[in-house]
């Protein structure tokens, strides 16, 4: 079993920046691939970035590439997501979710553990 816990979220004026972070707790966090997922009202949940064990590989979402940072700490077990020039479509529940013993995915499907979401609202 992990726990994994998000905070960070907030409301922040479009063009700002947040830094969401993901504590983890339980099993050894080295052994999950790590990513982040969001929800935005009526929408399914999707893919934004995923993060290697080791932290040496990175992916992002299109929609989301070129202005954010996903990383990690494996000794603090917690997971990063810096976020830049927010838009107000990046208004959602943000969560983290974790993948044992397997690579990143933007499938949901392939994590086993997920937090409770943070909210991020970005407002004109």
């Amino acid at each position: 079993q992990v726990q994994l816990v998000e905070s960070g979220g907030g409301l922040v004026q479009a063009g700002g920046s947040l830094r969401l972070s993901c504590a983890a707790s339980g099993r050894n966090f080295r052994n999950f691939a790590m990513g982040w997922f969001r929800q935005a009202p009526g929408k399914e949940r999707e893919f934004v970035a995923g993060i290697r064990w080791s932290g040496g590989s990175t992916y992002y979402a299109d929609s989301v590439k070129g202005r954010s940072a996903i990383s990690r700490d494996n000794v603090k077990n917690t997971l990063y997501l810096q976020m830049n020039n927010l838009s107000p479509e990046d208004t959602a529940v943000y969560y983290c979710a974790a993948a044992w013993n397997r690579d990143w995915s933007p499938d949901k499907k392939s994590y086993d553990y997920w937090g409770q979401g943070t909210q991020v609202t970005v407002s004109l």
